[in-house]
């Protein structure tokens, strides 16, 4: 028997999935009924918003994601590595300067920082260094874009939901006028310095310009990026596309959508992996002591090889993807009449209509204690060489499902295993006075977030 069940999302019906035979069903194989997310955005509203790779649908999403999924393969991350691994290192400096042996840090703050310094070298080819200069405009202008906590925000995602139509009329915008304007004008301005000066960057605005020049293939290869790399399918790869003209405008659009994803999901990861070693210090230590022998290995340089062979790393990342998914549930929409067939002669058949919704609850399915068992502990070994071997891929979505999975999962996996690299290089994670023990989830966001804050310490290694 397939196990769903139904919700209302205000007025809106909407099936929950929770059989993972059925989720493989849907978002794999009978994928072309389910291609779109629920979209809410008018693109002559808000164009940065509305033609990001997320809220296209149909052949658009089709065409935009076989266009820029050749940039998101392991071997134009690794190229990306070299400005990644900048921003590690700049980030331990800041603490290293610091004359105190134990350092209080609110890691939410200090991580969107770190985040914002990557995407923006990454992604906008522009240099930050948020810690040392903490009203820096990318950074505030990255919190407005990634701000969920207040009402205003939460009004306006209830009303593109019940009332899109009004939204529509009264000319509502997700990105603010003065952000849009914003990253704008940095996209168009580095191009036009690029193409004028010929400046080549390893960063996602060449690999874009790349695609617009003369487009980009898939390689055959593809490096072990870690067991939560959400793979490309089969289907983007082989989708044949009229050659897009990528205006200037389609280029900021798609970074400032990478923004948005890596500002807030890569530190929220990065919040609970630190929170989880904090209050697993038998884990941190066996992750320390990968770290120092990885060190050494490369003769105190890292590089891209050197941190995507780091196995305990791996597990590490992963088990807490598992257990604080960024993403409590996904949606898809039926975009033809569809009908989930019974398995058992006493169900009956589900008839889904044009346009209904559909949910994949990814926090349900990886605290479920028929896949997991006890799901509270906080366990790395569920992802060593031989239990990865037995968990079904479609009970751990931390990236999504088929071919609407998330792009940049290399980018995130590579830019935490590297930050963490450089910190307990230096530094041991412990609990400090003000860590909330347990940890409370904010009912205040729409983000996973801690009630009172990801307060722990950095305490410097003493190393013999």
């Amino acid at each position: 028997m397939y196990l769903y069940s139904g919700i209302y999302q205000f007025f809106a019906p909407t099936l929950v999935i929770t059989d993972p035979d059925l989720i493989k069903q849907i978002a794999v194989k009978d994928f072309d009924h389910f291609v779109d997310h629920r979209t809410f955005a008018s693109e002559d509203i808000d164009p940065l918003w509305a033609t990001h790779l997320f809220t296209l649908i149909g052949q658009r999403w089709r065409e935009m994601r076989a266009t820029l999924s050749p940039a998101f393969t392991s071997s134009k991350i690794k190229y990306m590595f070299s400005l990644i691994s900048q921003s590690g290192e700049q980030f331990v400096n800041h603490f290293l300067r610091k004359n105190e042996d134990l350092i209080t840090v609110e890691m939410k703050d200090t991580f969107t920082r770190f985040t914002n310094d990557v995407i923006a070298n990454t992604a906008f080819g522009v240099e930050c260094d948020s810690l040392e200069e903490p009203n820096n405009e990318f950074y505030l202008m990255g919190k407005e874009v990634t701000n969920f906590g207040g009402v205003s925000i939460a009004l306006k995602f209830i009303a593109f939901v019940t009332i899109p139509k009004l939204c529509k009329i009264l000319n509502i915008t997700l990105f603010s006028q003065k952000v849009a304007t914003f990253f704008t004008r940095v996209v168009k301005s580095n191009i036009e310095s690029r193409e004028k000066h010929g400046i080549v960057r390893p960063d996602m605005i060449n690999l874009l310009m790349e695609a617009r020049k003369s487009g980009m293939t898939h390689e055959e290869a593809e490096h072990d990026a870690g067991f939560a790399t959400a793979q490309e399918s089969e289907l983007v790869k082989s989708t044949k596309t009229r050659k897009l003209e990528l205006t200037d405008q389609d280029i900021t659009s798609q970074a400032i959508g990478f923004f948005f994803a890596g500002f807030e999901s890569v530190s929220t990861l990065m919040c609970f992996m630190t929170y989880e070693l904090g209050l697993n210090p038998g884990i941190q230590e066996r992750l320390i002591q990968e770290v120092d022998e990885t060190l050494e290995a490369c003769d105190g340089k890292l590089t891209y090889e050197a941190v995507s062979g780091m196995k305990y790393m791996d597990m590490v990342v992963s088990e807490v993807l598992r257990k604080w998914p960024n993403t409590v549930a996904v949606d898809r929409v039926c975009t033809k009449p569809y009908t989930i067939e019974p398995k058992t002669p006493n169900e009956k058949p589900v008839h889904l209509e044009k346009n209904s919704a559909i949910w994949l609850p990814i926090m349900g399915l990886h605290r479920d204690p028929q896949y997991w068992p006890e799901p509270d502990r906080f366990d790395p070994e569920r992802f060593n060489e031989e239990n990865k071997t037995k968990i079904n891929p479609y009970t751990f979505l931390p990236f999504g499902a088929g071919p609407r999975n998330c792009i940049g999962s290399r980018l995130a996996l590579l830019e935490t295993k590297t930050l963490f690299f450089y910190i307990l290089s230096h530094f041991e994670i412990v609990p400090v006075e003000m860590t909330q023990i347990p940890l409370q989830l904010s009912r205040k966001t729409f983000s996973m977030t801690a009630e009172k804050g990801f307060w722990l310490g950095f305490k410097r290694r003493v190393k013999v």
